[in-house]
């Protein structure tokens, strides 16, 4: 259980998050031929499983995959579409990529190459846990939940009179696949559904209209509760709840985010130890999602549009309403520190450390060479003399 009450441990005072890479490739896009706008933001991004790949996807209608290690793009995994691609997810086992794009959601089986397109108007994904393969899609018109195996609908759609106030904009299956919370900003409501019953079992709405921004929700440890941004007072959004899962009350301490622009990032590591949000004034913030404790407060140079955390909580990644980038961070030890977990160890070497140890390791290989023809030579003297 959370507590109850919140722990300002990071004062107001903000540093600088400086990344310790830029991913650069996606261009700027526009809605149509005719239009004479260009957009300059990235739609999505999700963390490989092991934390070493990033997959991203745009409007400029390419899907993107990321070395971490390297900090390049892979670029013969590059992938062109017709569309512009809305969301992007891998599955945790690595061996799904799903993507959707306007009226096209498509899943890639990584090992094998094989495609599956299910043709649906799909505004947000999320892929199932555990080892039932599974995706479910939100839309205008409801959630639906398919099987990636054989890319047939399970369940669904999922709607109450309340869908028609705006589209979905967030799904998320429990940890066991047998729940399915969905949420909409635009609208104002919160549901949860049992899927095999396809039966709504519990909902919150508000009558104050959201912002436009698609905010994910999250399950918390043994599908306990939902953490969510939620306004049910106020202009903006800019508060984090945890509310339990069967009654979708409030528990513990919410997290006040700011009180002067809307929250538009959320992220919550999976083992709810981190939750990382970020807002439209340029704001992101971390917590100790238990304790309720700001840990740190960061100003960053253009206000965040996508925020994810890294599998191991040890990195975090954003991108912005203003240009095509994405920006990779290292969070700082002493904050891992904080909630019992140590820094990431640098996987890159410099190049110039790089030529220096392979100068050592010649010379090394030198100096043994030399002294295994000395020793030889001292063998060979006596035998000599002894003739």
């Amino acid at each position: 259980m959370a507590s109850s009450s919140t722990q300002p441990g990071a004062a107001e005072n903000k540093s600088i998050l400086t990344p310790v890479m830029i991913l650069e490739g996606h261009e700027t896009w526009k809605h149509s031929l005719q239009d004479s706008h260009e957009f300059s933001y990235i739609s999505c991004i999700s963390y490989s499983p092991d934390g070493k790949q990033m997959t991203s996807g745009s409007r400029d209608k390419t899907i993107r995959r990321w070395d971490l290690r390297e900090g390049k793009e892979i670029e013969e995994a590059r992938e062109v579409c017709k569309n512009g691609i809305d969301a992007v997810g891998v599955s945790r086992d690595g061996r799904w990529v799903v993507t959707a794009a306007d009226e096209e959601l498509k899943v890639s089986e990584v090992e094998t190459g094989i495609v599956r397109t299910f043709h649906t108007w799909t505004t947000c994904i999320d892929i199932s846990a555990d080892s039932r393969a599974l995706v479910a899609s939100g839309s205008y018109d409801g959630a639906r939940i398919w099987s990636l195996d054989t890319g047939k609908l399970v369940a669904g759609p999922f709607k109450t009179g309340e869908d028609h106030l705006g589209p979905i904009t967030s799904v998320r299956l429990s940890e066991d696949s047998r729940k399915l919370a969905v949420s909409s900003h635009w609208g104002g409501y919160l549901h949860v559904w049992d899927v095999q019953a396809q039966k709504l079992l519990v909902q919150k709405s508000t009558p104050n209209k959201h912002s436009g921004f698609k905010l994910p929700v999250f399950w918390t440890t043994e599908d306990k509760s939902i953490v969510a941004v939620f306004r049910f007072t106020g202009d903006d959004i800019t508060t984090i709840y945890e509310f339990d899962a069967s009654t979708l009350k409030t528990v513990g301490a919410p997290f006040e985010h700011t009180s002067r622009s809307a929250i538009n990032g959320l992220a919550l590591s999976p083992d709810c130890v981190l939750l990382a949000s970020a807002s439209y004034d340029g704001t992101v913030k971390l917590w100790a999602f238990e304790s309720r404790q700001l840990l740190a407060s960061f100003d960053v140079s253009i206000s965040p549009r996508t925020l994810v955390l890294s599998p191991d909580a040890r990195q975090l990644a954003y991108t912005t309403f203003e240009d095509t980038k994405i920006y990779v961070c290292d969070i700082p030890a002493n904050i891992l520190a904080s909630i019992g977990l140590e820094a990431r160890p640098s996987v890159c070497i410099p190049h110039t450390d790089i030529i220096y140890m392979l100068i050592f390791y010649r010379s090394i290989n030198l100096i043994r060479a030399t002294l295994v023809c000395s020793i030889s030579m001292q063998h060979l003297v006596p035998r000599v003399v002894n003739q």
